[in-house]
């Protein structure tokens, strides 16, 4: 081209994909009677076959064999990504030496072997309550086999999957809770994505039934402030997981018998500093390290001589239930180092996950 005396930079090169479409979106606004949109979320996919030149850009590989590696999830090497890296990495002389310029006019015209129409995804977002001691977070499988029947996850997910007509959900919370631990107060803030749903125009009304179906279907969970929201705004649940604060109840057991004036001076202590080695209950799946949180507050409330109530005020990623017993040793100061005996958790709930999202709705 330079011999020619043109001077083209990559934007001056119309991809062949945008002309297609200036042919195209006219035809389809015509037919189907509305404003084409190329911000929309709804994807119409077009798959063309034309034998006659499909191997056209294999002399790349000899230019640039890093270029173009085997993928599992790929039928060829010569995927769009890898002939445009070949193309910016090859000499314009050697370009020239191993394909006519111009391109030799088709003989015979392409045709269309797949065409497939898909939305973005939809995310729906609110707080949930759980009120079972038997029930996991996400499904609770172990080397394949299933140890519980249902999940928070499951019961919220199927609800909607079923409603928006989706392919598939991915489900995401700010935190999580064990099986044996109920979620009280105002509720855990969750967030579900739905890939590719059919049904996407919903009014607030509809979200309200959808909550009341979900409410409805289990006396496990409760769903509130559901409602639609934006990919971006789902950031905000992961904000500050390191600064927010939780509240929490445990029932502890203590070893040796105790008066109502042996655990007045908890309810003294602010903001106690502990450091909390990687349990051992979650040594499996998290690494070892040794990790500083803040218990903010501690309130007492004496049952009898080997039980009272713990409300505690925390640091966000603070195990309690090792705060309370130690975990032979690794959380220190713990509830049974401070007391001078041993102490264990018989009961936990979650009361308040101070997170400011999704906004609450008016019933």
């Amino acid at each position: 081209m330079g011999k020619q005396g043109l001077s083209l930079g990559r934007d001056d090169i119309v991809q062949l994909k945008e002309a297609y479409k200036w042919i195209t979106h006219p035809l389809f606004s015509e037919e189907l009677g509305v404003p084409v949109d190329g911000k929309s979320l709804f994807e119409v996919s077009v798959i063309f076959a034309h034998p006659e030149t499909d191997e056209d850009c294999h002399f790349l590989s000899t230019s640039c064999p890093d270029c173009f590696k085997p993928a599992k999830n790929k039928q060829s090497v010569f995927t769009r990504m890898a002939v445009v890296k070949a193309l910016d990495k090859i000499k314009e002389e050697d370009f020239r030496k191993k394909f006519p310029c111009p391109p030799n006019s088709p003989k015979s015209f392409c045709s269309a072997v797949e065409i497939e129409c898909a939305h973005g995804a939809v995310f729906v977002a609110g707080r949930y309550n759980k009120y079972s001691r038997n029930l996991p977070q996400t499904p609770w499988i172990i080397d394949g086999e299933r140890k519980l029947e249902s999940s928070v996850e499951e019961l919220i997910s199927s609800q909607l999957l079923t409603v928006f007509k989706a392919e598939s959900f991915n489900f995401s919370s700010s935190g999580r809770e064990d099986v044996d631990v109920r979620t009280l107060g105002n509720g855990r803030p969750f967030a579900v994505e739905l890939v590719n749903p059919r049904r996407v125009q919903f009014t607030s009304r509809d979200i309200k039934e959808l909550q009341q179906k979900i409410n409805i279907s289990s006396d496990k969970i409760q769903v509130r402030d559901l409602q639609l929201v934006t990919r971006e705004a789902i950031g905000h649940m992961k904000e500050g997981e390191e600064v927010k604060t939780k509240t929490y109840s445990a029932l502890v057991w203590t070893d040796k018998a105790i008066q109502k004036k042996d655990i007045e001076f908890l309810d003294d202590l602010k903001d106690l500093q502990i450091n909390q080695k990687t349990p051992l209950r979650v040594l499996h799946r998290r690494p070892l390290a040794i990790r500083t949180r803040i218990i903010h507050t501690m309130e007492t409330h004496y049952i009898d001589e080997h039980h009272f109530r713990l409300h505690l005020k925390t640091q966000a990623g603070t195990y309690i239930k090792e705060f309370v017993h130690g975990d032979f040793g690794r959380t220190k100061p713990n509830i049974g180092s401070l007391m001078d005996g041993t102490a264990d958790i018989l009961e936990l709930d979650v009361e308040s996950v101070d997170v400011d999202w999704p906004p609450a709705l008016n019933d």
